[in-house]
């Protein structure tokens, strides 16, 4: 069965259950009429009416000559059942063998005996047994068993006749139910072949902008959604890969084409022998240093944007201690700027490395903006870090711009940097639930603001399990 295609099995599986249903209905459909119609065939026997004089007559006489009279119709046998279990056939073609119960009817063990028999000559009976009691002119009770029965021909040939025409029944019943099993497989699995031949038509032609219309609220139209949205997703992500491929190559080619004029200059002055001179020699050697800097520092940005999220592993992590490495880092990267601190307890829940990253990312940007001299505020109060420069500012245009990957304003291109850094901070305080924004301070310069929801005091450490 797996080995067949879906709309066969579909099939299959529908006229099969329609064939047992059918079937079981047929069954309880006979079972009941069977039923109805015995109940019948003993209610009529039930009715004949005897004479009871008569018996008692063909009682007397019976042993000396049985078939002397008609007590009943001729479709019908009567009996007359002794004690022992001796049979007296006083009306029908055949005696009837004297069953357990005509037996315990004849002993007065019980009231009536109904049942079905067979009479010696082979015809199936429905025998109903009784007893019969009367009172001769001297007031002697007198009491016999009366077995009459009648035929089950008539009954067995109408249950026939309703087993062919329930066979008739369950065949087309059958036949329908494959050809409504057909008709829904292919109908229902439309949708699903849509989806297959869009799905086999993006793995041949590598085409995400293949879309399945999507009809109704049933489970193949969520299906065909939730096929659409991830086709837009990888779209998108195909888009990002590229847009980030195409921006790392632009970002790289800076460094590498600098790092390769001053190695061609150091390999040509070797080469004719004719030596730089000392300062020259040192600043090629210094921007070369400073260029490998650069491209450690891009490479390991991209690193970093490129880890997926399942990798990174979440903690309580006390924000205030990272904040305080991080201006450690600014310190010496910035000796000659004063940094203002005030930093309270703040426990988060995030990945401390990457965490430190991003708060150094923030003071970075400080520092590199801010004048010589000058003051930086950082400030960490009830899980709001906020970082305060006195540069120049961002101009309005370009603060929404300022997250983008490869991002940088025209007045930051000359500076030192990939553009990757901010971005690095909203992922990763994306990432530990919280939000960063940038915008201009009061005063002049930039004030950087970032949330993330914690508590002043670590949670209790859970117990051990045993």
């Amino acid at each position: 069965m797996s080995s067949l295609p879906l709309r066969s099995r579909l099939t299959i599986l529908t006229a099969s259950a329609v064939a047992i249903a059918v079937a079981l209905a047929a069954l309880a459909c006979w079972l009941i009429t069977r039923d109805q119609l015995i109940n019948q065939l003993d209610s009529s026997l039930k009715a004949v009416r005897l004479d009871t004089r008569q018996v008692l007559d063909f009682a007397e006489r019976c042993p000396q000559d049985p078939q002397n009279g008609e007590l009943a119709p001729s479709f019908y046998t009567v009996q007359l059942i002794a004690t022992n279990g001796a049979v007296c056939t006083v009306t029908g073609p055949s005696p009837i063998p004297a069953s357990a119960g005509d037996r315990a009817v004849a002993d007065h063990r019980q009231q009536s005996s109904v049942h079905s028999a067979k009479a010696n000559n082979g015809v199936r009976m429905r025998v109903v047994t009784y007893r019969v009691t009367d009172a001769d002119d001297f007031g002697v009770q007198h009491v016999v068993t009366v077995s009459v029965a009648r035929p089950l021909s008539e009954v067995n040939h109408a249950l026939d006749t309703l087993a062919l025409v329930l066979l008739g029944v369950i065949g087309v019943g059958v036949l329908g139910a494959g050809t409504a099993g057909l008709w829904i497989a292919r109908t229902g699995l439309r949708p699903v072949d849509d989806l297959t031949q869009a799905v086999e038509h993006i793995a041949r032609t590598e085409d995400l902008n293949v879309r399945i219309p999507v009809d109704g609220q049933d489970e193949i139209a969520r299906l065909s959604a939730s096929f659409n949205a991830m086709t837009v997703a990888l779209a998108s992500s195909r888009d990002r890969q590229q847009q980030l491929i195409a921006d790392a190559g632009h970002e790289l080619r800076t460094p590498l084409t600098s790092l390769r004029t001053n190695i061609e200059l150091l390999e040509r002055s070797e080469a004719t022998g004719r030596a730089l001179p000392p300062e020259d020699r040192r600043a090629l050697l210094a921007s070369v240093k400073a260029q490998m800097t650069e491209l450690a520092a891009l490479i390991g940005d991209l690193q970093e944007l490129s880890r997926p999220d399942a990798a990174r592993t979440l903690e309580v992590v006390p924000l205030h201690k990272i904040t305080d490495a991080a201006l450690e880092r600014a310190r010496l990267r910035g000796p000659d700027r004063r940094l203002l601190t005030d930093v309270q307890p703040w426990y988060v829940r995030g990945e401390a490395p990457a965490l430190e990253r991003a708060v150094v990312n923030l003071l970075d940007n400080a520092v590199k903006f801010s004048p010589s001299g000058g003051e930086i505020e950082v400030r960490l109060h009830g899980g709001q870090l906020t970082v305060r420069d006195h540069g120049p500012g961002i101009p309005a245009e370009e603060l929404p711009h300022v997250f983008e990957r490869f991002w940088r304003s025209p007045t930051a291109r000359s500076l030192p940097g990939s553009g990757l850094g901010l971005s690095i901070v909203r992922r990763t305080v994306q990432q530990s639930g919280g939000e960063v924004t940038l915008a201009a301070a009061p005063e002049g310069g930039t004030l950087a603001v970032l949330r993330l929801p914690g508590a002043p005091t670590p949670p209790p450490e859970e117990p051990p399990q045993s």
